[in-house]
């Protein structure tokens, strides 16, 4: 078994795949910058490959070099945590710069349905794992996250499109963690009310000690990742669990 997990350099993303390494699963890890921290204490497991996922061209020739189908190679099982993402563009439609909803769709849309495609197509077990790690606000319309909130329905969407498939080797899930301690969080903290109304509660859910840390989710998110009845709800919330 080995895993792929995308933003693994920070945030949840690090804590998952410090938690997938920790259980003795191999993880590629695909982002930006690489996670020193992790690679010093998982040498023998860790493979990091630098990518800005949001761009279109890299991942696609990236895809086109044969190293996903090199790396999965003989294993009979692989999970793919389709975990990076950005919030931004935040706003009304007039306070978006276009250009960031080009790239924002293409990390939190394109590049984990192109990553499933190729995880699938690379792999020649019998077990096929995908999740997607969405939001509550895939689920519901938040006020200034127009973006946002479409590329995690997308996600939703993708899962569930999958599971009508009914490929007995491929299960997938489009998972909302919860509210977590991250970066992302601190960023949506620091957005002026004028581009997101509802940030007062998420500056409440700071001050009331309501966040998830990275850590404690990214433990249930991998147990939920491999529990035998993974994937029989493809859209699903980590908190009802």
């Amino acid at each position: 078994m080995k895993a792929i997990v995308t933003g693994h350099s920070k945030g949840l993303g690090a804590a998952i795949a410090a938690e997938l390494l920790g259980r003795g699963i191999p993880v590629l890890g695909l982002a930006r910058s690489r996670a020193p921290g992790l690679a010093g204490r998982f040498p023998d497991l860790l493979l990091e490959i630098e990518i800005d996922l949001s761009d279109g061209a890299a991942l696609t020739g990236w895809l086109a070099g044969g190293a996903l189908a090199h790396y999965l190679r003989g294993e009979g099982a692989a999970l793919l945590v389709n975990n990076a993402g950005v919030v931004w563009p935040v706003g009304p439609l007039a306070a978006q710069d276009p250009l960031d909803a080009v790239r924002a769709v293409t990390l939190n849309v394109a590049a984990p349905l192109a990553l499933a495609a190729a995880t699938v197509r690379a792999s020649d077990g019998a077990h096929r794992r995908i999740l997607h790690v969405s939001s509550g606000a895939g689920r519901g319309a938040y006020p200034g996250w127009s973006v946002y909130c479409a590329t995690k329905a997308a996600l939703d969407r993708h899962a569930e499109a999958v599971a009508l498939d009914a490929d007995p080797a491929v299960r997938a899930c489009s998972l909302a963690p919860g509210v977590i301690d991250t970066g992302m969080q601190a960023e949506i903290r620091a957005t002026s009310e004028a581009r997101f109304p509802m940030k007062e509660r998420f500056v409440q859910l700071k001050q009331e000690g309501a966040l998830s840390s990275p850590e404690a989710c990214a433990s249930a998110l991998v147990d939920y990742l491999l529990a035998p009845d993974f994937g029989d709800r493809p859209v699903d919330d980590l908190r009802r669990t």
